[in-house]
């Protein structure tokens, strides 16, 4: 697929279905990109739609299958609006493009050549508990010991996450919780045993436990 070069083209790639629940057009908006009134448009359309296909596949489907709608905050940034968030904008809001390739910039590999997605979310069953002082860490395991996550990282502000897939995933935990946190360091063991973490959220829903209505098996004539 070409980068989009007008608005119909551009509307026309917001329809790409990237999972059972999400389209392209979910990810595209930005404060940043709408504030400044700049484009955020992938210079690699079909990177971009595998990649961030894998993320709504692998995490984000299992997650709205599990706790209902979630709410996405910031996902898909293009090399020039990121490299704008990185150094135009403050405060400064992005990291720099080479250690977002492969995470918000989704048209891009990593150095090491590795496909990878990041989108931020909120999951509200969550966030409402968090808000009531529940720990942020019992959402961060249930999701270690539930999907093949490359990289977690927590904001305090309603235990937002930025969640990102990538091939050959770390599998590291980390965030501002309110300070600098790491939970888990990649291709590390987590220091709490899998009966503890379990038993922090003994109470969520059941995985995938959500009986969406299914597509009949023909149309009605």
């Amino acid at each position: 697929m070409r980068p989009p070069r007008s608005f119909v083209s551009l509307e026309t790639f917001g329809r790409v279905r990237l999972s059972q629940y999400f389209f392209m057009r979910d990810f595209l908006y930005s404060e940043i990109a709408n504030f400044h009134t700049r484009r955020n448009i992938p210079d690699n359309p079909d990177l971009a739609i595998a990649a961030g296909g894998a993320l709504c596949r692998e995490l984000l489907d299992p997650l709205v299958e599990t706790f209902g709608p979630i709410h996405v905050r910031s996902s898909f940034r293009s090399a020039d609006l990121n490299h704008f968030g990185a150094t135009g904008v403050r405060p400064q809001k992005c990291a720099r493009n080479p250690a977002n390739f492969a995470g918000h910039i989704w048209d891009h590999r990593d150095h090491k050549g590795r496909m990878g997605a990041t989108a931020c979310i909120v999951v509200p069953w969550f966030a409402d508990q968090y808000d009531r002082g529940r720990d942020w860490r019992d959402l961060a395991w249930w999701v270690h010991d539930h999907l093949p996550y490359h990289e977690m990282f927590f904001f305090p502000r309603l235990a937002a996450c930025n969640l990102t897939w990538r091939e050959e995933p770390a599998r590291a935990i980390s965030g501002y919780m309110p300070h600098r946190i790491t939970l888990l360091k990649p291709g590390t063991d987590p220091a709490e045993p899998l009966r503890d973490r379990a038993a922090r959220y003994a109470d969520f829903p059941p995985f995938r436990g959500i009986a969406y209505p299914s597509l009949p098996e023909s149309n009605p004539t």
